[in-house]
């Protein structure tokens, strides 16, 4: 699995949306966050932002409110939307390979038994990504690496 910067920048900005919503699970609509906060804040390209706001809008995983007093909130609450949700409304599959879904890659001859490992990999990380919320992200407590 390749996590690129659209990706990482989706899952920090759904972060900073839930977050402002309480991110305890209660609400899917809390306070509104405009982009340019969220810009400012997660240090995201604007530009690049809007794209990705615009994915997690058609994915149904925000919402947008226009005007002055206007900005983007949770569709659902933190506790219902997970990492793999976020991920396949901005990147598709999870694991692709040469460019395609692990499931549509095929073999022959001795290595066949490749298409197994592949949809083997893809079973893992899905199995980490849609158990993931975004709650449960928000009440972690920071990793200490040694």
């Amino acid at each position: 699995m390749y996590v690129s910067a659209r990706s990482d920048y989706a899952l920090r900005a759904m972060l900073a949306v839930a977050a402002a919503s309480g991110g305890d699970g209660e609400d899917g609509g809390g306070g509104l966050v405009k982009a340019a906060s969220l810009a400012e804040v997660q240090d995201i390209p604007l530009s690049f932002l809007q794209g990705i706001l615009l994915d997690l809008r058609r994915a149904g995983l925000l919402l947008s409110h226009r005007g002055a007093d206007g900005g983007y909130a949770l569709t659902r609450p933190p506790d219902e939307i997970t990492v793999g949700d976020v991920l396949r409304a901005v990147g598709g599959s999870l694991t692709t390979v040469r460019g395609l879904p692990a499931d549509r890659a095929g073999y022959h001859g001795v290595a066949a038994g490749l298409t197994d490992v592949w949809l083997a990999v893809h079973g893992a990380i899905a199995t980490v990504v849609d158990h993931t919320t975004l709650a449960a992200l928000l009440t972690q407590a920071p990793v200490t690496r040694s």
